[in-house]
């Protein structure tokens, strides 16, 4: 099996490299070079996505069984479209890894991979879908961006050799944008430890490990594939999530449970400032049955959370990313909401 990874020295796409080579795949990875180590055992091509002489430069290094796109979230539809007419005529199957974002009622009704899809033209540009100045509804830029660039795989590759899968948060070892890592890292500060909501809240994220290995499995497959990828509904919950990362750290620290509502008039950013909290009813109700029946496997998050504290212990730091630094809780806000209610 010849793979082509967009992406590959970071997260999601290094774990699909690792994967792969673990296969005994032959591994092609294409990125700019800016960020990240490339996988010894990779041929490794550098060069721009938006940049038509790179991608043709790509294509001359084909062909290959499947390209496995992990590097996507920031490029427009019509970067993607590009790319895909680029390497179409040298790769057999295309594996796009979207977002639930795409759905239209997401993050408020619970979903299934056959809810309805936000519009997005295949050719749109970085521009579609922003919002106006003082929105204040439903922020659907990011989906629709998304939802394009599906589009824009399918209508290239067709839905015979395309697989769209849409996973929610992914956590892990090495993960840039720091949901995990901030948790742990506050549970191992101890103290009086301030918890959103409901500690039998459901959870759904899941280990970008299975999410590789099922992205790799699809590589495989024939015919149109659309699957959501998260952890069962139901397995998950925000208590034990805490419980695992204050057993990981050693911390002896109080959870304090501090109702939505509280959270809410206090002004916390949802999201972001309590990372992996957020209120709206869909945002954990993610049906990925489909993905499962198709051999998706999606191990506990306790699991996740222990290798990632201990890759962290050792010393390892992810690649640099803006999104690390809009999460996480001010302590002295986190101080002031306790001492007001406590």
């Amino acid at each position: 099996m010849r793979i082509l990874v967009l992406g590959g020295g970071w997260f999601l796409g290094r774990a699909v490299v690792t994967g792969a080579l673990a296969r005994g795949w032959e591994v092609t990875t294409f990125s700019r070079g800016l960020s990240g180590i490339p996988v010894p055992g990779t041929v490794t091509v550098h060069g721009d996505r938006e940049r038509p002489e790179d991608l043709a430069r790509l294509a001359e290094q084909g062909s290959w069984d499947a390209v496995i796109d992990t590097s996507a979230s920031e490029l427009s539809p019509r970067a993607v479209l590009a790319g895909t007419r680029a390497l179409e005529p040298v790769a057999g199957r295309y594996v796009y890894v979207s977002t639930v974002s795409v759905y239209e009622g997401w993050p408020t009704e619970a979903l299934t991979a056959d809810s309805p899809v936000l519009d997005g033209p295949a050719d749109a540009g970085p521009d579609y879908g922003q919002l106006p100045d003082g929105w204040t509804g439903p922020d659907t830029y990011y989906g629709r961006q998304k939802a394009g660039a599906e589009r824009a795989v399918t209508e290239v590759f067709g839905l015979e050799r395309s697989t769209l899968l849409r996973p929610g948060v992914i956590l892990g070892p090495a993960e840039y944008v720091g949901r995990l890592p901030w948790w742990l890292h506050r549970a191992e500060r101890g103290g009086r430890i301030l918890a959103p909501g409901d500690p039998a809240r459901s959870i759904q994220p899941v280990d970008v490990r299975d999410v590789a290995d099922f992205a790799l499995d699809q590589a495989l497959c024939a015919g149109h594939q659309v699957h959501n990828v998260t952890a069962p509904l139901g397995r998950e919950t925000m208590g034990g999530f805490l419980d695992a990362c204050l057993k990981v750290t050693g911390s002896t620290g109080e959870v304090v449970w501090v109702p939505d509502e509280i959270l809410l008039r206090s002004g916390v950013r949802q999201w972001t400032e309590i990372p992996l909290w957020r209120t709206h009813p869909g945002v954990w109700a993610i049906d990925s049955s489909s993905a499962m029946e198709a051999g998706f496997r999606s191990r506990p998050l306790a699991e996740t959370v222990a290798d990632t504290w201990s890759w962290l212990s050792q010393g390892h730091l992810p690649v640099p990313h803006q999104r690390w630094s809009e999460h996480g809780l001010d302590p002295a806000t986190e101080r002031g909401i306790l001492e007001g209610i406590f």
